[in-house]
Protein backbone atom coordinates (compact mmCIF):
# COMPACT_ATOMS: atom_id res chain seq x y z
CA UNK A 1 0.00 0.00 0.00
CA UNK A 2 1.58 3.11 -1.24
CA UNK A 3 -0.90 5.86 -0.22
CA UNK A 4 -3.77 6.34 2.50
CA UNK A 5 -6.60 6.79 0.67
CA UNK A 6 -9.72 8.72 1.92
CA UNK A 7 -12.11 5.43 2.59
CA UNK A 8 -8.60 3.12 4.24
CA UNK A 9 -8.18 6.60 6.25
CA UNK A 10 -11.65 7.08 7.96
CA UNK A 11 -11.73 2.67 8.72
CA UNK A 12 -8.75 3.28 10.25
CA UNK A 13 -10.21 6.40 12.81
CA UNK A 14 -13.51 3.97 13.01
CA UNK A 15 -11.51 1.61 14.71
CA UNK A 16 -9.77 3.81 17.00
CA UNK A 17 -13.73 4.83 17.77
CA UNK A 18 -14.70 1.66 18.38
CA UNK A 19 -11.84 0.47 20.81
CA UNK A 20 -11.73 4.41 22.45
CA UNK A 21 -14.79 5.84 22.02
CA UNK A 22 -18.19 5.76 23.29
CA UNK A 23 -21.50 5.05 21.18
CA UNK A 24 -21.52 8.59 19.76
CA UNK A 25 -18.18 8.24 18.28
CA UNK A 26 -18.74 5.44 16.77
CA UNK A 27 -21.89 6.80 14.77
CA UNK A 28 -20.01 9.56 14.05
CA UNK A 29 -17.42 6.93 12.48
CA UNK A 30 -19.57 5.30 10.93
CA UNK A 31 -20.87 8.68 9.00
CA UNK A 32 -17.72 9.23 8.13
CA UNK A 33 -17.07 5.84 6.49
CA UNK A 34 -20.20 6.32 4.19
CA UNK A 35 -19.19 9.72 3.27
CA UNK A 36 -15.86 8.23 2.77
CA UNK A 37 -17.46 5.59 0.47
CA UNK A 38 -15.94 2.56 2.71
CA UNK A 39 -17.77 -0.71 1.23
CA UNK A 40 -19.94 -2.51 3.56
CA UNK A 41 -17.68 -5.38 3.80
CA UNK A 42 -14.98 -3.59 5.42
CA UNK A 43 -16.95 -2.34 7.76
CA UNK A 44 -18.19 -5.52 8.93
CA UNK A 45 -14.76 -6.96 8.84
CA UNK A 46 -13.79 -4.10 11.03
CA UNK A 47 -16.21 -4.82 13.46
CA UNK A 48 -15.71 -8.41 14.00
CA UNK A 49 -11.87 -7.80 14.39
CA UNK A 50 -12.55 -5.48 16.86
CA UNK A 51 -13.42 -7.99 19.58
CA UNK A 52 -10.17 -9.44 19.72
CA UNK A 53 -8.34 -5.70 20.18
CA UNK A 54 -11.54 -3.79 22.28
CA UNK A 55 -13.56 -6.57 23.78
CA UNK A 56 -16.43 -8.66 22.83
CA UNK A 57 -18.92 -5.52 24.60
CA UNK A 58 -17.42 -3.01 22.40
CA UNK A 59 -17.59 -5.21 19.33
CA UNK A 60 -21.62 -5.91 20.31
CA UNK A 61 -22.23 -1.98 20.65
CA UNK A 62 -19.84 -1.55 16.78
CA UNK A 63 -21.98 -4.11 15.42
CA UNK A 64 -25.51 -2.61 17.20
CA UNK A 65 -24.81 0.80 15.51
CA UNK A 66 -24.13 -0.71 11.97
CA UNK A 67 -26.89 -2.97 11.78
CA UNK A 68 -28.79 0.31 12.55
CA UNK A 69 -26.63 2.02 9.81
CA UNK A 70 -27.52 -0.24 7.48
CA UNK A 71 -30.97 -0.41 8.04
CA UNK A 72 -31.36 3.20 6.47
CA UNK A 73 -30.42 1.45 2.71
CA UNK A 74 -27.85 1.22 0.16
CA UNK A 75 -25.59 3.63 1.36
CA UNK A 76 -23.63 1.56 3.51
CA UNK A 77 -22.20 0.00 0.17
CA UNK A 78 -23.65 -3.19 0.02
CA UNK A 79 -25.73 -5.41 1.94
CA UNK A 80 -24.04 -7.06 4.83
CA UNK A 81 -23.82 -11.18 5.58
CA UNK A 82 -26.04 -12.80 7.66
CA UNK A 83 -24.26 -16.27 8.22
CA UNK A 84 -22.00 -16.84 10.08
CA UNK A 85 -18.59 -19.50 9.79
CA UNK A 86 -18.83 -23.13 10.55
CA UNK A 87 -16.66 -24.35 13.23
CA UNK A 88 -15.63 -27.14 11.32
CA UNK A 89 -12.88 -25.07 9.62
CA UNK A 90 -10.67 -25.32 12.54
CA UNK A 91 -8.08 -27.28 10.85
CA UNK A 92 -8.08 -24.86 7.94
CA UNK A 93 -8.22 -21.50 10.54
CA UNK A 94 -5.02 -23.28 11.98
CA UNK A 95 -3.24 -23.63 9.08
CA UNK A 96 -4.13 -20.20 7.12
CA UNK A 97 -3.22 -18.12 11.03
CA UNK A 98 -0.11 -19.50 10.71
CA UNK A 99 0.64 -18.49 7.57
CA UNK A 100 -1.42 -14.76 8.84
CA UNK A 101 0.87 -14.98 12.28
CA UNK A 102 4.21 -15.10 10.19
CA UNK A 103 3.18 -12.64 7.48
CA UNK A 104 2.71 -9.83 10.29
CA UNK A 105 5.90 -10.75 12.08
CA UNK A 106 8.36 -11.84 10.01
CA UNK A 107 11.42 -13.32 10.91
CA UNK A 108 9.79 -12.56 14.94
CA UNK A 109 7.56 -15.07 14.23
CA UNK A 110 8.85 -17.81 16.10
CA UNK A 111 10.11 -15.99 18.99
CA UNK A 112 6.46 -14.82 19.49
CA UNK A 113 5.31 -18.34 19.45
CA UNK A 114 7.61 -19.53 22.07
CA UNK A 115 7.09 -16.23 24.02
CA UNK A 116 2.88 -16.68 23.85
CA UNK A 117 3.29 -20.47 24.73
CA UNK A 118 5.86 -19.60 28.25
CA UNK A 119 2.78 -17.30 28.93
CA UNK A 120 -0.10 -20.13 28.73
CA UNK A 121 -0.03 -22.51 25.63
CA UNK A 122 -3.98 -21.93 25.41
CA UNK A 123 -3.62 -18.28 24.31
CA UNK A 124 -1.05 -19.50 22.03
CA UNK A 125 -3.52 -21.65 20.35
CA UNK A 126 -6.08 -19.07 20.35
CA UNK A 127 -4.13 -16.39 19.39
CA UNK A 128 -3.18 -18.64 16.04
CA UNK A 129 -6.87 -20.52 15.31
CA UNK A 130 -8.78 -17.45 16.72
CA UNK A 131 -7.28 -14.54 16.19
CA UNK A 132 -4.71 -14.71 12.89
CA UNK A 133 -6.93 -17.49 11.10
CA UNK A 134 -10.47 -17.65 11.99
CA UNK A 135 -10.62 -13.53 11.91
CA UNK A 136 -7.71 -11.80 10.33
CA UNK A 137 -7.67 -14.18 7.68
CA UNK A 138 -10.85 -13.59 6.26
CA UNK A 139 -10.83 -12.71 2.86
CA UNK A 140 -13.50 -9.10 3.17
CA UNK A 141 -10.80 -7.11 4.32
CA UNK A 142 -7.00 -7.22 2.62
CA UNK A 143 -4.21 -7.44 5.58
CA UNK A 144 -2.31 -4.58 5.51
CA UNK A 145 -5.68 -2.56 5.90
CA UNK A 146 -6.28 -4.90 9.15
CA UNK A 147 -2.88 -4.01 10.34
CA UNK A 148 -3.70 -0.29 10.25
CA UNK A 149 -6.75 -0.56 11.86
CA UNK A 150 -4.93 -2.60 15.06
CA UNK A 151 -2.57 -0.32 14.79
CA UNK A 152 -5.29 2.59 15.54
CA UNK A 153 -7.16 -0.09 17.90
CA UNK A 154 -3.74 -0.46 20.11
CA UNK A 155 -3.26 3.61 20.20
CA UNK A 156 -6.76 4.40 21.34
CA UNK A 157 -6.40 1.57 23.99
CA UNK A 158 -3.11 3.10 25.07
CA UNK A 159 -1.39 -0.62 24.26
CA UNK A 160 1.83 0.50 23.61
CA UNK A 161 3.33 -3.14 23.50
CA UNK A 162 1.40 -4.88 21.08
CA UNK A 163 1.44 -1.46 19.04
CA UNK A 164 5.00 -1.78 18.68
CA UNK A 165 4.59 -5.18 17.52
CA UNK A 166 1.62 -4.21 14.92
CA UNK A 167 3.73 -1.16 13.56
CA UNK A 168 6.42 -3.62 12.58
CA UNK A 169 3.62 -5.73 11.48
CA UNK A 170 2.42 -3.35 8.92
CA UNK A 171 5.99 -2.98 7.83
CA UNK A 172 5.87 -6.52 7.50
CA UNK A 173 2.80 -6.85 4.91
CA UNK A 174 3.87 -4.48 2.80
CA UNK A 175 2.52 -1.12 3.98
CA UNK A 176 4.62 2.03 2.75
CA UNK A 177 6.29 3.96 6.06
CA UNK A 178 4.62 7.20 4.66
CA UNK A 179 1.03 5.58 4.79
CA UNK A 180 1.72 4.06 8.46
CA UNK A 181 2.60 7.72 9.07
CA UNK A 182 -0.10 9.49 7.56
CA UNK A 183 -2.62 6.77 9.33
CA UNK A 184 -1.15 7.63 12.89
CA UNK A 185 -1.74 11.87 12.17
CA UNK A 186 -4.99 11.16 10.65
CA UNK A 187 -5.79 9.82 14.35
CA UNK A 188 -5.70 13.83 15.99
CA UNK A 189 -8.70 14.29 17.69
CA UNK A 190 -9.72 10.64 17.70
CA UNK A 191 -7.37 9.26 20.84
CA UNK A 192 -6.38 11.12 23.36
CA UNK A 193 -3.24 13.26 22.65
CA UNK A 194 -0.56 11.36 24.99
CA UNK A 195 -2.00 8.35 23.36
CA UNK A 196 -0.92 9.81 20.05
CA UNK A 197 2.18 11.02 21.15
CA UNK A 198 3.52 7.97 22.38
CA UNK A 199 2.46 6.52 19.32
CA UNK A 200 4.38 8.22 17.06
CA UNK A 201 7.79 7.91 19.49
CA UNK A 202 7.52 4.23 19.26
CA UNK A 203 6.81 4.65 15.54
CA UNK A 204 10.06 6.70 15.30
CA UNK A 205 12.01 4.16 17.22
CA UNK A 206 11.09 1.58 14.50
CA UNK A 207 11.80 3.81 11.83
CA UNK A 208 15.18 3.42 13.66
CA UNK A 209 15.41 7.61 14.27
Amino acid sequence: MADLDRATASLVRLAARVTGGIEEDVRAGLVECLESGVPATWLDELVLQSYLFAGFPRALNAARELRRVAEGGPSTGGALPDFADSYANTFEWRLRGQDTCSDVYGPMYEKLRANIRQLHPALDEWMIVEGYGKVLSRPGLDLRRRELCIVAACVAAGQDRQLHSHLHGARNVGVADTVVSEALAALEQVVPPAHLNTAKLLWARVLGK
